[in-house]
C-alpha cells in the first residue's frame, strides 16, 4: 500500500469512521461506519466521539499505549534483554534498528496516524463543527486536538530527530504535517527543522492552554484528557529537552508553589500523592495529570505492547522479556532498601524485574505519561542550572518527591558541594522515580550524554549512528522531498 493511502486510510475518510474509547463508560457511541466527514461534523454527539478518538489515537500500542514508554526505557541502561525476540524490542535494546524494521515504521506510522486524526478534526470543526457545537465546546474540543497533536510530535522527535540542544534545533528532523490528509497526493513534504517543530509544539500547547478547562469535576477525565495544567505540565518537559530552564520555571511556577506543600494552586490540585504505589493501582490520583486508561480485554494495547508483559517476569504473569540490570539504578547506595519504590523491585527470581505495572493477562495497567512529580523535578533541575546555584527551592523540591518515599532522607545544602552535584542528585532522582515510565533515553539524549553499555551492548555516543532512529522506509520511499 502506498504511503499516500496510509493517510487517506487514517480515520475519517468517507469509507469509514474509526473511533476508539478513552473510557467505555464514558462515551455514548453512536454508529458511525460510512459516514463522510462532512456529516460527522454536523452531529454534537458525533463530535464528541471523534474527541474521544483523538486520544484513542494516542493509545496505539505503538504509542503511548506502551511500546513509545518501553522504547525509551530499553534504550537506556537499565533494563537487559532476556529473550532475544525480535518483536518485543531486542533491536531498539542493542541500537541496531535499520529504516525498515517493523518498530521503527509502526511507530512513525501510528504517530503521524494521530496527527492526521487531530489535523482532520481541525479542519472540520473549522468548516461545520465549531458552529454545531457552539463557541465554548468548539474552544476545549479544538484545544484537545491541539494537545493531541503537540504530543505526538514531542515523541517522534525524542526518537527521530537528533537533541535540540546538540546545534539548537537547526538540524533537520521530520515533515510538519499540519493539514488534513483525506485523499491521495500529499506525500510529498520536506522535513523541518528541529527547532520549527519545536516551535509548533509550543504554539499548540499555548493555545491548549487558553482555551482547555481548568478542570473536568471528576477524577477520572481529569486523568484521561487534557485540561489546563496538563498542557502546562507538557511544556515544562517539552522546554526541559529544549534546555530552555527559563521557560521550564516560568510554566512550572503555574502549578507549582514556591514552597511546599506543593499542591497546584490553579485549576485540578495536582499533588503528590502519599504512596507512590496509589499512582499504580488507583491511577486518578492528583498525581497522575495526564494517563492512557484500559478497561477491558478489548482495550488492551495489542499483543506485546503491553509494558506488564515487557517487565513483568513469566512466574508473575508477564512475559519475562526485560530484567533490570542488577549494575544500573538498582544498584545505587542512596536508594535505600527502605524506600517505598523498591515495592515495584521483585528480587525472587533469578533476575530483579520491574513490578511497577502489576496486571496480568489481558495487561490493561493504566499507562502514567505526566506526573506532577515529573514536574517537581524538572522544576527543580531548570531552577539550579539557572541560577547556578544550590538553590534552596530545588532542594525542596528534591526532598518532597525522595521524602514521599524515603522520609529518612532529608538532603540539605550542606549535601551539594557545587551546583553541579545537586544536578545530578536531581537527575539520579528521575532516574529512579521514572523507571519504566520511558524518561530515562530523553534525559540521556537532551543532556547530550552516552547511552551507557550494558550486558553485551556497548556504550553509544552522540556521534554513532544508532543514536536516533533513521527514517522508516514507509516515509522516505514516498516522500519525495525528503
Amino acid at each position: 500500500m502506498k504511503f499516500l493511502n496510509k493517510y487517506s486510510l487514517i480515520l475519517f475518510a468517507a469509507a469509514g469512521l474509526l473511533i476508539s474509547s478513552c473510557q467505555k463508560e464514558k462515551l455514548n457511541p453512536v454508529s458511525t461506519t460510512s459516514l463522510s466527514d462532512v456529516s460527522v461534523f454536523e452531529s454534537k454527539d458525533r463530535i464528541a466521539n471523534l474527541v474521544n478518538g483523538l486520544y484513542g489515537a494516542l493509545k496505539s500500542g505503538n504509542l503511548l499505549g506502551g511500546r513509545y514508554l518501553i522504547f525509551n526505557d530499553i534504550r537506556g541502561e537499565n533494563f537487559l534483554n532476556e529473550k532475544n525476540n525480535g518483536v518485543t524490542g531486542l533491536l531498539v535494546w542493542n541500537f541496531t534498528v535499520t529504516g525498515g524494521d517493523t518498530y521503527i515504521n509502526n511507530t512513525w506510522n501510528d504517530a503521524y496516524a494521530a496527527i492526521n486524526k487531530a489535523n482532520v478534526f481541525l479542519e472540520g470543526m473549522a468548516k461545520t463543527g465549531n458552529e454545531v457545537v457552539g463557541a465554548d465546546l468548539a474552544k476545549q474540543y479544538n484545544a484537545e486536538a491541539k494537545f493531541v497533536r503537540a504530543i505526538t510530535y514531542y515523541c517522534l522527535l525524542q526518537l527521530y530527530a537528533p537533541p535540540f540542544t546538540s546545534d539548537n534545533g537547526a538540524s533537520k528532523a521530520l515533515p510538519l504535517r499540519l493539514t488534513a490528509i483525506t485523499s491521495s497526493g500529499s506525500n510529498d513534504l520536506p522535513r523541518s527543522t528541529v527547532a520549527e517543530v519545536y516551535a509548533q509544539i509550543i504554539s499548540d500547547l499555548n493555545a491548549a492552554e487558553a482555551d482547555l478547562p481548568a478542570d473536568y469535576g471528576d477524577d477520572v477525565t481529569n486523568t484521561i484528557r487534557a485540561h489546563k495544567n496538563t498542557a502546562i505540565a507538557l511544556k515544562t518537559r517539552v522546554y526541559l529537552s529544549m534546555g530552555d530552564y527559563a521557560n521550564v520555571i516560568t510554566e512550572a511556577n503555574k502549578i507549582v508553589p514556591a514552597a511546599p506543600p506543593f499542591i497546584a494552586p490553579s485549576g485540578v490540585p495536582n499533588q503528590l500523592e502519599p504512596d507512590i504505589v496509589n499512582v499504580f493501582t488507583i491511577y486518578t490520583t492528583k498525581e497522575s495529570i495526564f494517563s492512557m486508561p484500559f478497561s477491558g480485554v478489548s482495550e488492551e494495547p495489542g499483543t506485546q505492547n503491553q509494558l506488564a508483559f515487557y517487565y513483568l517476569s513469566d512466574a508473575n504473569g508477564g512475559g519475562g522479556e526485560y530484567s533490570l540490570n542488577p549494575s544500573g539504578i538498582i544498584s545505587d547506595p542512596g536508594w535505600k532498601a527502605s524506600d517505598r519504590r523498591r515495592a515495584f523491585i521483585d528480587t525472587t527470581g533469578s533476575e530483579p524485574t520491574l513490578t511497577k505495572y502489576a496486571g496480568g493477562s489481558p495487561y490493561i495497567d493504566w499507562v502514567p505519561v505526566l506526573r506532577y512529580a515529573e514536574v517537581l523535578l524538572n522544576l527543580a533541575e531548570a531552577r539550579v542550572r539557572s541560577t547556578n546555584s544550590v538553590d534552596a527551592q530545588a532542594i525542596a523540591l528534591l526532598n518532597a518527591v525522595r521524602g514521599r518515599s524515603d522520609p529518612t532522607t532529608v538532603f540539605t545544602a550542606a549535601d551539594f558541594a557545587t551546583p553541579t552535584d545537586l544536578v545530578n542528585a536531581i537527575l539520579k532522582e528521575r532516574e529512579i522515580e521514572f523507571l519504566g515510565e520511558g524518561l530515562r533515553s530523553p534525559d540521556i539524549m537532551r543532556l547530550g550524554q552516552t547511552f551507557p553499555a550494558k550486558g553485551s551492548v556497548g556504550a553509544v555516543a552522540p556521534s554513532d549512528e544508532g543514536y536516533i532512529w533513521p527514517a522508516p522506509v514507509s516515509e522516505t520511499q514516498y516522500n519525495t522531498l525528503w
